[in-house]
């Protein structure tokens, strides 16, 4: 496998950018003859589960889909998709393997597109950042216009569930995603943002809603608005396990803003962590957020990327203004939501 420092060497003398190396996969000597374009056509194929979609996604007919695949095939010398009528592609075990090595080829090319571009910029001319989907409307458009400031940057926001921005992650469909630490496959490093305690959301008619901090335990005899998002609702339901009874789910939805919705039409309550930051999609009139009394574990705000210790110049600063956007409004590393 060709290391990132040799790929720059390589690609620097190439505009091509076509590999000719020879690569070990298990006992296998492959000799590889391929543009990096050709590799993404196939990654995506994996990626989509389809070679028409991966034509669709690629904007490019699927006859030169079919013939990327075909010569990957060639040199390989393996089948490395099952094609199983009307139900799309499934890699074999040598397309599994293929398609390791593809991705941290593909991920080098873009480390090294990525670095000419950092050399006059602080932040390269289109900026790829994933996030939790409620975040899209509560903070990140403001994160985003301090960190560009004077503008001149493209942003594309990529909102999703937590296993699609770890898949957004792994394929280099974005530089960093934006989320809580909550299960597994985020990588060792991400760097941390914020503590966000869980809180009450509740509508301002309630009599708990007059209290300055409520019980999980009060708030466990009303009606339930549940976010149910995958990882979130179990999360979200885990800490009435304190209390030793769970709420009535009343209401389930997948979107922040239809529980902030339901609540303000009077459906139940709610348990959130992240709150809208400065102009970013303010709350009605009609709900209030209240800090919960029980000292409960909270979940961590993080920046995650697959550059490792090699962080580029433009992720350092976009995680220290997201750091700094926090801590102006009372969730620095360690800390609790006031009372709104």
């Amino acid at each position: 496998m060709l290391s990132s420092s040799t790929l720059r060497q390589y690609a620097a003398g190439n505009k091509t950018y076509k590999i000719h190396y020879l690569m070990r996969i298990n006992t296998w000597n492959v000799t590889m003859n391929m543009a990096l374009r050709q590799l993404h056509y196939v990654a995506t194929i994996a990626e989509t589960g389809s070679i028409a979609a991966a034509a669709r996604k690629c904007r490019i007919s699927q006859s030169s889909i079919l013939l990327a695949l075909d010569l990957a095939e060639i040199e390989m010398g393996a089948r490395l998709f099952e094609r199983r009528p009307s139900r799309g592609v499934q890699a074999t075990p040598a397309g599994e393997r293929f398609l390791a090595s593809a991705r941290r080829l593909l991920a080098a090319e873009a480390e090294f597109e990525r670095t000419m571009e950092r050399h006059s910029q602080d932040a390269p001319a289109v900026l790829r950042i994933g996030c939790f989907e409620p975040f899209g409307a509560l903070f990140m458009p403001e994160l985003l216009r301090r960190f560009i400031e004077k503008g001149g940057v493209e942003v594309q926001l990529f909102e999703g569930e937590q296993p699609q921005l770890l898949k957004w992650l792994e394929t280099n469909a974005v530089d960093a995603i934006v989320t809580y630490d909550i299960g597994a496959g985020l990588p060792e490093d991400a760097a941390v943002v914020a503590r966000v305690p869980a809180h009450a959301l509740l509508h301002v008619d309630t009599s708990l809603a007059k209290q300055p901090a409520v019980s999980l335990t009060d708030l466990a005899r009303l009606p339930f608005v549940l976010l149910d998002l995958p990882q979130t609702s179990a999360y979200l339901l885990t800490l009435f396990d304190i209390a030793g009874q769970r709420p009535k789910v009343a209401f389930r939805t997948r979107s922040y803003d239809s529980v902030r919705s339901a609540v303000a039409c009077g459906f139940g309550f709610s348990i959130l962590n992240m709150r809208p930051v400065g102009k970013c999609s303010p709350d009605s009139d009609q709900i209030t957020r209240r800090p919960l009394i029980e000292d409960l574990p909270a979940p961590q705000l993080v920046i995650a990327d697959r550059y490792g210790s090699a962080k580029p110049p433009f992720l350092r600063r976009f995680t220290n203004v997201a750091q700094m956007l926090f801590k102006e409004i009372g969730l620095p590393l360690a800390g609790r939501l006031g009372t709104q």
